[in-house]
């Protein structure tokens, strides 16, 4: 042993090097199980998207819940919320200049009573003076919930697509937001933002929007911060990248803007969360079920699927959709809705679940319809013959 030294400074030196590095090896470890725990699949499995079709489904067709005042307006997209005992439906009616956006009542869901307008046309060279037609924004969209309209800023919310002149969907249609600091139960004219918050002149325009037509919107409030803002707007529009390609480019497709505030908006991805080779895909709205959000939405004129339907879409992070690819969830079948059956609002309440859509028959009368989960009847409102 004699002449043999040890250097403890440098010993110590290693061992505590040793222990340092073992203990960030460990948090790194702990990092990686943390981050695979809380990764979520973007896919939903094709058992799920048969669950939540078993689950959302309504095979019993009520009949029409709202049908036109007046002989030749067009009544479309209902959006439902419910405040203490009643129900309240926001739709939109076309009559033969433009839309406008109305309010009905209702205390079982089935029979329902117009109360009058919340978003009227007017003279002047406003951008949106001829078009205005609504969509509740921050309805809860928990399935089987409350479905109450909730608030930011201390005001309710409402997107719409808007525009200056008189026809059936003219160019240019854009989205605004309207707001009211009032509760929306009875007829009253909701405030506006002064310009448009989505454009097909904006500087961020995809190109499956560049067609000079953006329509319906739906806003939802994400709490988890997936896209990292608060608040999500799912919207069609029509587009195309090809020029001159005549047969595709007035298709619409869904895609996502986001908002921090309401009233400032960007768009988010370049290309469309849920669409389809061929016509249209449009008019989202948004249920979560259990731990899945749902996009009801509707299709029409696709390659293998006649005329118009409504169908859904499934995400875990509202960003990455999965589309079901068994039947309609509703279609064309009786003499009310013989032409067209499609624009989904759909909810569950103790224990059914009502499926509110578009109906038009072979004449072109247009109203609302409702189908349901269980057998609730036969409705006995009809379309009076043009």
């Amino acid at each position: 042993m004699m002449g043999w030294k040890f250097n403890w400074g440098r010993g110590y030196t290693i061992l505590k090097s040793n222990k340092i590095m073992k203990r960030i090896g460990a948090l790194f470890f702990m990092v990686w199980v943390a981050n695979m725990g809380l990764a979520q699949p973007t896919a939903v499995s094709e058992f799920e998207m048969e669950q939540l079709y078993q689950e959302v489904k309504t095979p019993y067709k009520y009949g029409l819940v709202l049908t036109p005042q007046q002989k030749g307006d067009l009544m479309d997209c209902p959006s439902v919320y419910r405040d203490g005992k009643k129900w309240y439906m926001t739709y939109i009616v076309f009559d033969g200049e433009g839309y406008e956006t109305w309010l009905a009542e209702s205390t079982n869901l089935l029979e329902w009573k117009v109360l009058g307008k919340q978003m009227s046309k007017e003279e002047g060279d406003k951008w949106d003076s001829k078009q205005r037609a609504g969509y509740n924004a921050l309805i809860d969209i928990k399935w089987g919930g409350n479905y109450k309209l909730h608030t930011y800023d201390g005001k309710y919310w409402m997107s719409y697509f808007g525009g200056a002149s008189v026809g059936y969907e003219p160019e240019p249609l854009a989205i605004g937001m309207a707001y009211t600091a009032e509760k929306p139960v009875k007829p009253m004219e909701w405030q506006r933002l002064d310009k448009p918050v989505l454009t097909s002149k904006d500087e961020d325009v995809r190109w499956w929007e560049n067609r000079h037509k953006l329509f319906k919107s739906y806003v939802v409030e994400d709490k988890k911060r997936n896209t990292g803002h608060r608040f999500i707007m799912y919207y069609n529009a029509v587009g195309d990248s090809l020029e001159n390609n005549k047969p595709t480019r007035w298709y619409e497709r869904i895609g996502m803007a986001v908002s921090d505030d309401m009233k400032t908006w960007k768009r988010y991805l370049q290309e469309p969360v849920v669409h389809h080779p061929v016509g249209i895909t449009g008019d989202p709205m948004i249920q979560r079920i259990n731990n899945t959000w749902v996009m009801f939405y509707f299709g029409a004129f696709w390659k293998d699927r006649e005329g118009a339907f409504n169908r859904f879409a499934a995400s875990k992070d509202l960003i990455h959709w999965t589309d079901w690819q068994g039947d309609n969830l509703i279609d064309s079948s009786e003499d009310f809705d013989s032409q067209y059956a499609h624009k989904s609002f759909v909810i569950k309440y103790k224990g059914v679940v009502y499926h509110y859509y578009c109906a038009v028959d072979k004449a072109g009368n247009r109203g609302i319809a409702l189908a349901t989960s269980k057998d609730k009847g036969k409705s006995k409102l009809k379309f009076e013959l043009k």
